[in-house]
């Protein structure tokens, strides 16, 4: 993702005076408005983004604005959230979620000479984990697309082998919503149990987390369950974007000079990119950080994808 021009795009024909005015494929840049599709682009199978209409956003959503807002959690930024209104805001997990510490690491500072080095603490989230914020934005979304069915509870569903499992069971817990974990066999016993705790229903799968991730997917479609699984949901990256707008109002709109964010899929760094560049469109900061990504060397897939240029 690279900061430049604005793109013109169709998508503002049929979406006037609505935050959102759809989703637009990452890979093949395809545009589609936001009912036509709930996970990935059909032209091709790339991930998609949500795409804000920042003018009419910025009518009612600023710095001022959030100056007096009294709610502390990642719920303050709902304005540039991918929700529809009244809907909404009468179906989010009523738990404290973001808004966590942004602690100055004073000795790690000292010993690695790196002035100014902050820790964002979301071991502070509900279930102890940074997946709060994905779960609980894509929990609201899944109710908002099955409001149609009077009556019917929304079932949720996604593989994981540890925190997005019991984050999404944390969050439909407090909802009171039915949640189907997919889970590999070898998944730490502690993360199953923690699943079960929240009254998930586990099932373990004879094979590795993407077998977990296709049945996940195979369920979702069958029996209508909404499926929250990274790299397949748009939506995780609404809610992990939320770490960004909160670093932002910590640091009093000083836009740090490096983010080091821990990757895996990529999920979360596009996330993190995707919270600045929203408040840079807005006005909020008037530059972007260099975000570094940290991968572990067992799990180095995206490290593997630059260096051999696959």
């Amino acid at each position: 993702m690279l900061v430049g021009k604005k793109a013109k795009t169709n998508l503002s024909k049929s979406s006037k005076m609505k935050n959102i005015l759809g989703l637009k494929c990452i890979d093949c840049g395809k545009e589609h408005l936001e009912n036509d599709v709930k996970y990935i682009c059909p032209s091709c199978g790339g991930n998609l983004d949500v795409v804000y209409n920042y003018p009419e956003i910025k009518k009612k959503f600023t710095r001022s604005t959030l100056t007096t807002d009294e709610n502390l959690s990642h719920w303050r930024y709902f304005q540039i959230l991918p929700f529809h209104f009244p809907f909404s805001i009468f179906h989010f997990p009523s738990l404290q979620i973001g808004w966590t510490p942004l602690i100055l690491a004073e000795n790690l500072s000292k010993k690695y000479n790196f002035p100014n080095l902050y820790l964002k603490d979301d071991g502070r989230n509900p279930s102890a984990s940074f997946k709060d914020r994905a779960s609980s934005v894509v929990v609201v979304k899944g109710q908002e697309f099955q409001t149609s069915d009077i009556g019917h509870r929304t079932v949720f569903t996604t593989a994981s082998t540890g925190n997005a499992g019991c984050a999404l069971a944390c969050m439909c817990a407090n909802l009171q919503l039915p949640c189907v974990i997919f889970v590999p066999k070898t998944a730490p016993k502690a993360k199953i149990s923690q699943l079960l705790l929240f009254g998930a229903k586990v099932i373990a799968v004879n094979g590795t987390y993407d077998d977990a991730f296709d049945l996940s997917l195979k369920a979702s479609d069958e029996f209508g369950w909404y499926c929250r699984s990274t790299g397949y949901n748009p939506y995780t990256r609404e809610g992990k974007k939320t770490a960004a707008l909160e670093i932002c109002e910590q640091l009093k709109w000083k836009v740090p000079d490096k983010v080091f964010v821990p990757v895996g899929d990529g999920n979360i760094i596009s996330g993190i990119w995707k919270g600045f560049k929203d408040f840079y469109n807005l006005g909020f900061i008037d530059k972007l950080p260099q975000l570094i990504a940290v991968q572990s060397g067992k799990s180095n897939a995206i490290s593997k994808t630059i260096k051999f240029q696959i």
